[in-house]
């Protein structure tokens, strides 16, 4: 067992982990935080993207012993005062989820391309964001809710 201390969604915790624990089972079943996803569970559909000090990464793929010291924001995270980030806020309005399940993770790719400057063009977004499987197709309305919060210029 090792000692993991991280910052997740500004709040500091200290976890006692098995080093082979993954951050995705840190997060869900050691803090509650149920907004990220197991979807594959093999990097390959980006259900459980979250932020590691402001960069996304698959939470599936990285140990949480790996994250020792670092920020983490989860979806849950995005709200301020109980206020929807904008890039959620752009995913309700432009219904960019169907069945909901891969949203999280489609909501922080999508908070992090846009922090980046990147994929400013619907065919860019659509590279930028390949790493994120939506089983239900709304492909269409996610990169319409990407654009819909870049336009709005609060997203970043």
């Amino acid at each position: 067992m090792v000692d993991v201390t991280i910052t997740v969604n500004g709040v500091p915790r200290t976890l006692r982990v098995d080093p082979r624990v993954t951050l995705l089972d840190a997060v869900r079943e050691r803090l509650n935080l149920t907004g990220t996803k197991k979807g594959c569970d093999r990097g390959q559909c980006g259900a459980c993207t979250v932020h590691v000090d402001g960069t996304r990464v698959l939470s599936c793929l990285t140990l949480a012993a790996a994250v020792n010291g670092k920020q983490v924001t989860t979806v849950e995270g995005l709200e301020r005062g109980g206020e929807l980030h904008p890039v959620q806020e752009a995913f309700i309005e432009c219904d960019g989820f169907q069945c909901g399940f891969c949203t999280s993770g489609q909501i922080m790719s999508a908070v992090a391309l846009l922090r980046e400057g990147r994929a400013r063009t619907d065919d860019e977004v659509r590279e930028a964001m390949s790493g994120n499987i939506c089983r239900c197709g709304a492909y269409a309305n996610i990169v319409d809710a990407v654009q819909h919060a870049r336009s709005c210029g609060k997203a970043i």
